[in-house]
């Protein structure tokens, strides 16, 4: 019994010990002030999503001409071609 409680521990599968569930977190240092957004982080999240969506739309476009492209390719009957 005491060899699986050390393999849970060991794994970090078991809880952390009491002293360590109410430290408060390094990364937490005040409440946040709603009244002065972040702007920086802000601009950041709507430029990358504006970025992505742009990248998606031109990838869409990309595989639309070669989709007619190879549509065009396929419907081309020519004896001379082959």
């Amino acid at each position: 019994m005491a060899a699986g409680l050390r393999a849970v521990q060991r794994w970090g599968l078991a809880a952390a010990t009491p002293s360590l569930a109410f430290t408060r977190s390094a990364f937490v240092v005040g409440k946040q002030n709603n009244a002065q957004p972040n702007w920086l982080g802000v601009g950041l999240a709507f430029g990358t999503s504006a970025a992505l969506w742009a990248l998606l739309v031109k990838q869409h476009n990309e595989d639309v001409m070669e989709y007619e492209r190879r549509k065009q390719v396929r419907g081309h009957k020519c004896t001379g071609c082959s």
